[in-house]
């Protein structure tokens, strides 16, 4: 059975918020909307953005008022 996750087809920006969120959830176990944007740069809306992909493709899930990571079999290479 192949993963349905295609890692390649994220975007630069898309895999620079996933870490972030990985990041995040190692440390405490959720990754807020304030700390996802200070640790990615982005503006909240550009975040907001990505974050939705994310979830859409099942890399992110929602977890009370932050997000969590979603099953994977992959991990981002720096």
């Amino acid at each position: 059975m192949t993963d349905h996750h295609d890692v390649q087809a994220m975007s630069d920006v898309d895999i620079h918020v996933y870490e972030a969120v990985a990041s995040q959830t190692v440390e405490s176990g959720g990754a807020g909307i304030e700390g996802l944007v200070r640790a990615s740069g982005l503006s909240e809306e550009e975040l907001r953005v990505s974050l939705s992909r994310l979830v859409e493709q099942g890399y992110v899930v929602p977890l009370g008022d932050g997000y969590g990571l979603g099953p994977h079999t992959f991990e981002v290479e720096r």
